[in-house]
């Protein structure tokens, strides 16, 4: 009876229905949103940290996956490190940022110790013969080369660090960073002549890392040195307070704005519905249904409004996805569908609770007289 009664009431009123269904559904978008793309980069840098092909990373003293590290490593520190027992490569990199975000940076490698080690690059345009042979050459990724305008192709000029560059590959994603150049050039731009900015070393069997962790520390104590699985576990948004401060907050504007729409709508239902409240609290109808019924629709409106939200998060990721590909990846996190459905139902239920207190005081005689 009263879900029956919920139904009409919401089928007829549509227009109502579907501004409070999508009025509660922006929020839980921009919360999946927000949650997806935070899960977007830490999924990304985990992909390009995998595609290396390193089994151990080395960073100087003070510096954390989330502050990043200056290129203050002398270049005789790859060669000495790549002689420790069980250890077959090393290369070093330099990292230098380019915009104003930590993820807007290029990547000075040595190509030929680069190859060696990740196996080289899936070339989408160019060729292996003709990549990094100059000291303005860069290569790009594919998302990287997307979200330019106009968009880059080899023999396209863009610029970075005050300096043109000219493309002269565009790769596949998933190799340490969106965009590469020559070592010492970045070292000369960045004005670290011989320094590195991390160390990558690969192992004749990854079984030995642990081991070989260990000897580094005592060796060269002080410096950041990761397992490839412990810089992947640092890849994590709960392992980053700032991401789930963000997050809190981004939740928080999504439950008042939750809260405040649902309250209104009830609030203008249960103004509509006077006389139809009067005639069932007439016919006997008690306080207890009469609530059920304002706080049910309040359900199905929560409900519908964090399906809205999930569709249209998938819309905001093929957007960016196509704008800004490699500045805002965003991953779909299914895990926090049934947290999103709670949030929205809780302040849907919430908002529906004045309306509701109001409709069950309603006098029967003033409401039959309701115009």
């Amino acid at each position: 009876m009263i879900l029956r009664l919920v139904w009409e009431n919401v089928r007829f009123r549509p227009l109502r229905t579907l501004l409070s269904v999508l009025l509660i559904g922006v929020p839980v978008m921009l919360i999946l949103t927000l949650v997806g793309v935070s899960h977007g980069f830490m999924e990304d840098s985990q992909q390009r940290s995998r595609g290396v092909g390193a089994d151990i990373i080395v960073r100087p003293p003070g510096s954390s996956f989330s502050t990043g590290s200056n290129a203050t490593m002398l270049d005789s520190m790859v060669s000495k490190l790549g002689e420790q027992p069980h250890v077959t490569q090393a290369t070093g990199v330099v990292i230098a940022i380019t915009g104003k975000l930590p993820w807007n940076s290029m990547a000075g490698i040595d190509y030929a110790a680069f190859k060696k080690m990740s196996g080289g690059f899936t070339f989408i345009e160019g060729d292996d013969a003709h990549t990094l042979r100059q000291p303005d050459d860069i290569v790009v990724d594919s998302d990287y080369a997307n979200e330019q305008r106009p968009k880059l192709h080899v023999g396209s000029i863009t610029k970075a660090l005050n300096q043109e560059w000219h493309v002269c590959a565009v790769v596949e994603t998933g190799k340490m960073s969106h965009a590469f150049v020559q070592i010492g050039r970045l070292q000369y731009l960045s004005n670290a002549p011989g320094k590195v900015s991390q160390i990558y070393l690969k192992l004749d069997d990854p079984k030995n890392t642990d081991i070989v962790v260990k000897e580094l520390d005592t060796l060269i104590n002080g410096y950041a040195i990761y397992s490839l699985k412990e810089y992947l576990d640092l890849a994590s948004p709960d392992k980053i307070p700032a991401v789930g401060v963000f997050v809190n907050v981004i939740i928080g504007i999504g439950v008042f704005t939750g809260l405040i729409v649902v309250s209104l709508s009830m609030y203008m239902a249960v103004l509509q519905r006077t006389r139809e409240i009067g005639i069932l609290k007439s016919l006997g109808a008690t306080k207890f249904f009469v609530m059920s019924l304002i706080l049910w629709e309040a359900v199905v409106l929560g409900v519908g409004g964090t399906i809205v939200g999930i569709v249209l998060s998938y819309v905001s990721k093929a957007v960016l996805k196509k704008f800004v590909p490699a500045s805002l990846p965003q991953a779909i996190v299914p895990s926090w569908w049934p947290i999103v459905l709670g949030i929205a139902l809780g302040s849907a239920l919430l908002g529906a609770l004045y309306p509701g207190m109001i409709a069950v005081s309603a006098d029967p005689i003033e409401a039959l007289a309701y115009e």
